[in-house]
């Protein structure tokens, strides 16, 4: 099939699903109050994202071939490393500039998370041709996604509530596949890499 030549690819690792659930509810009751609005009628200016979508991305691949997906799955087995306790920080608009995404970012006050992608990336650059982008990792999770013809002004001038005080620990590196569509992308995982536990 023509569409098999090449997939969307990242890597990441996921929250457990009672954080990604309390993170969703936190997006919702965070845009009932933001009273953005949509320019042209009949568009969503906030499009929340489900919790089991949810995801920290590490290393975002963009459209590889197909027949690398092995190769890419490997190298990232050979770079899962281990990560320890990772806390949920304040909300973001990312990027900064224009932003299209409501975000919370993630604090790794070990710094095990950044070395975990320095390893991941620099893995599937030995691996294959992929160039890794050039901007600073900035650990975070996506909540919701901005639509066209928002009101900026509005999300200028509302200040985003505090986010819920979580905690979660990664236990796995995933390679997803990202499935494009008019409601939004799906996710599918292809490899799933165990991280190692923490010694003592």
């Amino acid at each position: 099939m023509a569409r098999g030549a090449t997939a969307r690819l990242f890597v990441a690792v996921d929250p457990p699903p009672e954080v990604c659930e309390e993170l969703a509810a936190w997006a919702r009751a965070t845009a009932a109050g933001l009273g953005l609005r949509a320019v042209r009628s009949g568009r969503r200016p906030l499009r929340l994202l489900a919790p089991e979508t949810l995801h920290l991305t590490l290393c975002f691949l963009g459209s590889r071939p197909v027949s690398e997906i092995d190769t890419i799955g490997a190298a990232l087995g050979s770079a899962a490393g281990q990560v320890g306790e990772l806390r949920v920080g304040a909300p973001l608009w990312l990027p900064p500039r224009r932003p299209r995404a409501l975000a919370v970012e993630v604090h790794d006050d070990g710094g095990e998370l950044a070395l975990l992608h320095s390893e991941v990336s620099a893995a599937i650059v030995a691996a294959s041709d992929w160039e890794p982008e050039r901007r600073r990792f900035r650990a975070h999770v996506t909540l919701a996604r901005l639509g066209a013809g928002l009101s900026w002004r509005s999300r200028e001038e509302t200040a985003l509530p505090a986010t819920p005080q979580l905690r979660f620990t990664p236990t796995e590196v995933v390679l997803y596949r990202s499935w494009l569509s008019r409601g939004g992308a799906s996710y599918e995982p292809l490899l799933v890499s165990e991280l190692q536990p923490r010694s003592g």
